[in-house]
């Protein structure tokens, strides 16, 4: 897979879904910079971050993935790939339902996906540093290593069925949380996880694709 490599963007997320709709590139590409200005976190919030700090998306054709992968699955999916990729470095990580990174009780990063014409852009912020809003991995780890074993990870084409497994097993820490739908927050305590990603709370079937 081609790795752009940049100093900053605004956004990596913007930048290469952008680059993917105007067809001024394609499929598989990644993309990575040094420090982000302006990046895109869930429900439009934004994630920036340190320079020095963990900023990529990657770009991939669905059908370059597993068979058994749906939409509704995708966030859950590419980050607990992220997961491995980051316990792999020694990081003590887990992942909140359906896509953000946690250290403890704190979060550290946080993924976001894109489906445009049969082609996931997949953004990752991951503070390798602490920053003013939020804790940081403190480990000494280089973006470009983790990259580079994160596309090792997605080439290997690990199945929906196996991610999920992994997944559900861990799932009881993010009960401990709110999340946001429809702007109400929502408690995950009496949660049910459904092998499709998606959760039934309160009498509703909330989906996880972000």
């Amino acid at each position: 897979m081609e790795i752009k490599y940049f100093d900053e963007l605004d956004s990596t997320q913007k930048f290469l879904l952008e680059l993917i709709k105007k067809k001024k590139a394609k499929a598989p590409l990644a993309v990575i910079c040094n420090h982000q200005t302006k990046g895109v976190g869930s429900r439009g919030n934004s994630w920036s971050g340190k320079r020095g700090n963990f900023f990529a998306s990657i770009a991939l054709e669905k059908e370059s993935l597993p068979l058994d992968l749906e939409l509704e699955s995708a966030s859950i999916y590419f980050g607990w790939l992220m997961i491995k990729v980051l316990r792999s470095f020694g990081a003590k990580v887990w992942l909140k339902w359906p896509n953000d990174i946690f250290l403890g009780g704190e979060k550290v990063g946080g993924v976001i996906t894109n489906y445009f014409q049969k082609t996931f852009v997949v953004g990752i912020g991951v503070n390798l540093k602490d920053t003013d809003k939020f804790k940081g991995l403190n480990l000494n780890l280089q973006p470009k290593e983790i990259l580079k074993e994160y596309i090792k990870i997605l080439e290997k084409s690990i199945s929906w069925e196996e991610v999920f497994l992994e997944f559900s097993k861990e799932f009881q820490k993010s009960k401990k949380f709110l999340i946001h739908s429809n702007q109400a927050k929502i408690s995950l305590k009496d949660a049910k996880l459904f092998k499709d990603g998606s959760l039934f709370v309160d009498g509703k079937r909330i989906f996880s694709l972000r």
